[in-house]
């Protein structure tokens, strides 16, 4: 994974899916591993294992963790419902009525509730397994900052009041930089950062470029001083407005939507690897041959790291997961 996110050369394309947005937690693992949601959301001992254990059922190469967007939201004060075995936590409070308020939004606390839990499972799958790449999640600025205060208002915001807004996005992100910092600390190998409501379709060019660029950045630089931590930014949507805007990032590797086209992109980005782009639509309810199918198109077409192109269902069966991660080891 590590050589092929610095584009050395590598046999084959790693196989792998983030956490986070990109949820590889399946409930065929939930089941196998006795480690169910949502009790596993907030004991680390249950997340740590609920990981590993697709990692050891010849899933992903990587645990991810955690398994949601909704952390570091919540614990900025959002109010998380935690979801149960067929959904995730999703937020149902904002925080903020305006970006205005954010003077009063409450910081990020690295020893408390599900932060905690998420910093504890990296550092006991770490203990259990050295050798496996552990991939710390964050959820994108924009995302995050659209859950603390509801989504459309942040777009009005953005426009009529962008002072406020950046000011609102800053405090946003200085907390993700601790996050993002601790969860390098407590020994993850990798950072990937995703931002759903971050996309070129829901802001448009200049917005995407004054903030969702803006302040991806500014998380991504303050990880400079770690060089060996890999750095992956996924972004959804089709990105054609803002294909310009893309290599402005200053992350290693770029993950993409299933709508995006593999080659095309490469053409704006060369100077990073591409990671995706299977639908996961298809792993989700989709027979094996159509999988792999699939699977290997996305290597044809270049991806450096194959993974799904989003969160994968929670129905979706094990084997789906174990032929796309076959597919890419047999070339």
């Amino acid at each position: 994974m590590f050589k092929a996110a610095r584009g050395e050369a590598v046999d084959r394309p790693p196989c792998i899916c983030p956490g986070g947005m990109m949820n590889a937690i399946v409930q065929d693992i939930m089941l196998k591993s006795g480690c169910t949601w949502p009790e596993s959301h907030y004991d680390a001992e249950k997340m740590a294992k609920l990981a590993l254990s697709l990692y050891l059922s010849g899933g992903f190469e990587n645990c991810g963790v955690p398994f949601c967007m909704t952390v570091e939201a919540e614990a900025m004060g959002a109010i998380v419902d935690i979801g149960d075995m067929d959904a995730e936590p999703h937020v149902v409070n904002s925080a903020l009525n305006s970006t205005q308020d954010y003077a009063s939004l409450k910081n990020l606390d690295l020893n408390s509730g599900r932060v905690k839990t998420v910093l504890d499972a990296i550092k006991i799958i770490k203990a259990e397994d050295k050798t496996v790449p552990v991939i710390g999640n964050i959820t994108g600025p924009i995302s995050t900052a659209g859950q603390l205060v509801d989504m459309a208002r942040l777009l009005i915001d953005m426009r009529k009041s962008p002072e406020d807004c950046h000011k609102f996005i800053n405090i946003v992100c200085d907390n993700l930089i601790n996050f993002a910092i601790a969860q390098v600390q407590a020994g993850a190998d990798v950072i990937c950062i995703a931002e759903p409501s971050g996309t070129g379709e829901i802001l448009g060019a200049e917005l995407f470029n004054n903030f969702t660029i803006k302040y991806l950045n500014k998380i991504l630089d303050a990880l400079n001083d770690y060089q060996e931590i890999i750095k992956i930014v996924h972004i959804c949507g089709k990105l054609k407005s803002v294909y310009n805007e893309l290599d402005k990032l200053n992350c290693d590797v770029f993950s993409m939507d299933s709508a995006v086209d593999l080659k095309t992109l490469r053409d704006y980005i060369p100077g990073k690897r591409l990671m995706g782009n299977v639908s996961t639509h298809a792993i989700g309810t989709m027979n094996e041959t159509k999988v792999i199918d699939l699977t290997q198109n996305a290597v044809a077409r270049g991806a450096d790291i194959v993974a799904p192109a989003c969160g994968l269902p929670v129905f979706t069966p094990l084997n789906n997961i174990r032929s796309m991660v076959a597919a890419v080891r047999q070339g």
